[in-house]
């Protein structure tokens, strides 16, 4: 070794340039190698870190510290686009408090995957297969164990890219056109120019993300009459429910039908199967749901009772929206009834469409469950829509993501129940709120001590990052099986 190579292999700087390399090379291997397995420590880091945020003194109005849980599970609630708190989210946080809810919210809501391969484009310029790949698990599960998969998806491999910059894109313009909406609105309901320029943006920022935190200790109860207001952050929630491959979709369609307008020939962009069974099934499980609640509470003196029949049918219209995963509410939900209690819980375990700002088992999974069980009614072998035929692996994805989901929730309810003593209504709708990220809550979450926060926490996690992903992670799902054993059926049903 000469003099030369010696001095530079001794070189401090270049000793540690050699080690962030070796880093940096061993976490890129590392997030191409398993995705779900990254997708989970970034998560879990990025909790970590606003959770030492939120503690900190300057986050609180008082100048205090924030105790371990509340931190805790505001980071989780925050990361992971939820809603539940165990502080008042409007008084407790000073400025910078304020700050870090809106940034992370903004951070959880795209997905940690897609805003990383969205930073990684804006730096390279470009985006390789790999990256292609772990952009892609954020849009469809079934990379995460194929890569690449063979039926026509809501968005192709290739569409990646243009995915990732409609998603930035989108979720800006969005933002900005709801509080452009809700500014003026504010000022003529009286609030001062500087608090509604913050109002609007968060308000804007916390429905298209689906997270349902409010910036004024009053909360909806200031504009719970308010319809143009209430109309806006239902759009808002609507948006961020259905998907960003659904978004994406409806941009191309949008400007191919500009483009025929100006007599340019262009190709007539095609719906995929995913686009169809997730606006179909949101818009019968939102007009389904407003049914049940008109029909459930018309005679409630503590919700719709004292209503007449125009403001009966948009309050139930707008809780039926928010139940997906808004998290926005203008009445008490423990003044629902209990028949109304459990009609929420369905809507909340459902949730809103893949790859959104929502959680939930997501409408397509409810969908393709409920082709199963017509294909098996009628005695077809394939699952069938729209003039596509659906492949099995699909199904059996949709039935792990219920069963981890359904066990997630029970474990979590059994164990706040033993915890709390609290009347099962009110646990298991805040258990499953807390799993699907809807933020809607009974009251239950803030009165719970120590060891109940860290349990909703932990529901929190496995209901954002996916039950799938973590299973996935878990059991090494990847790896192939090169023999099939004899073939018995059990008896079922």
């Amino acid at each position: 070794m000469s003099d030369r190579t010696t001095a530079i292999s001794l070189n401090p700087l270049n000793r540690s340039r050699s080690w962030a390399g070796r880093a940096r090379n061993g976490l890129r291997e590392f997030s191409e190698t398993s995705p779900s397995r990254f997708a989970i420590l970034i998560f879990a880091s990025l909790i970590l870190i606003f959770t030492v945020l939120f503690s900190l003194p300057i986050s609180s109005a008082r100048g205090t510290v924030t105790g371990l849980a509340d931190s805790l599970f505001t980071a989780v609630s925050v990361i992971c686009v939820t809603g539940l708190s165990t502080v008042d989210m409007a008084t407790h946080w000073s400025v910078f408090g304020h700050i870090v809810v809106f940034v992370g919210v903004q951070i959880g809501a795209l997905g940690v995957l897609t805003l990383a391969s969205i930073l990684g484009l804006a730096v390279s310029r470009r985006l390789g297969l790999r990256a292609r790949l772990i952009a892609a698990s954020d849009t469809n599960p079934l990379r995460m164990h194929h890569g690449p998969v063979a039926e026509g998806q809501a968005v192709r491999l290739g569409e990646i890219g243009s995915l990732l910059v409609t998603v930035a894109i989108s979720a800006l313009v969005i933002e900005a056109a709801l509080a452009a909406l809700l500014f003026p609105r504010m000022l003529l309901d009286g609030i001062p120019v500087g608090e509604a320029v913050w109002y609007s943006f968060y308000y804007s920022a916390m429905a298209f993300t689906n997270t349902g935190f409010a910036p004024n200790a009053e909360g909806l109860a200031a504009f719970e009459n308010d319809y143009f207001f209430l109309s806006v952050l239902m759009i808002g929630v609507f948006l961020g429910s259905i998907g960003f491959p659904i978004i994406y979709t409806l941009t191309r369609s949008l400007k191919a039908w500009k483009a025929r307008r100006t007599n340019r020939t262009v190709n007539k962009v095609r719906w995929s199967v995913h686009v169809k069974l997730t606006l179909v099934t949101s818009a019968l499980l939102i007009v389904a749901g407003a049914v049940l609640y008109i029909v459930l509470e018309f005679d409630n003196p503590k919700t719709f009772g004292q209503l007449n029949a125009a403001d009966t049918v948009f309050q139930s219209f707008f809780l039926s929206v928010m139940t997906r995963s808004g998290g926005f509410s203008t009445i008490n939900i423990p003044d629902l009834n209990g028949s109304s209690l459990l009609v929420t819980d369905m809507l909340m375990f459902i949730g809103g469409g893949s790859a959104s700002t929502a959680g939930g088992i997501k409408v397509t999974t409810l969908a393709v469950l409920f082709l199963a069980a017509f294909a098996e009614a009628r005695g077809v072998q394939d699952m069938e829509s729209f003039g596509r035929r659906i492949p099995s692996d699909v199904l059996r994805l949709g039935v792990s993501v219920v069963l981890w989901g359904a066990t997630t929730v029970a474990v979590s309810s059994i164990l706040i129940l033993q915890i709390s003593k609290a009347p099962l209504d009110f646990v298991l709708f805040d258990v499953i709120s807390a799993f699907a990220t809807s933020g809607l809550t009974t009251g239950l979450t803030a009165s719970l001590p120590d060891a109940g926060v860290y349990i909703m926490a932990a529901t929190m996690f496995m209901g954002r990052v996916g039950t799938v992903t973590l299973a996935a992670a878990l059991a090494a799902s990847q790896r192939q099986q090169y023999f099939k054993r004899p073939e018995e059926r059990p008896i079922v049903g």
